[in-house]
């Protein structure tokens, strides 16, 4: 029993050290390099607020 107590014990630091480290990072918008073009060619953004239709999914009787 002594060795199952201290696998689980190592699979819950293992899991623990992945969780925090998933958690390190900035939270926010990403930086643009410094050298980076600012201009946007002939790009035109898409108009805003058009909802986008659904593409039917094998998986959406399990979220519905």
């Amino acid at each position: 029993m002594h060795g199952r107590l201290k696998l689980g014990v190592v699979a819950a630091l293992l899991l623990l050290g992945a969780f925090g480290l998933a958690g390190c990072g900035v939270r926010g918008p990403l930086e643009v390099p410094h050298d980076a073009p600012t201009e946007t060619g002939n790009a035109t953004p898409g108009t805003p607020g058009q909802p986008v239709p659904h593409k039917p999914s094998v998986l959406d009787p399990l979220i519905r």
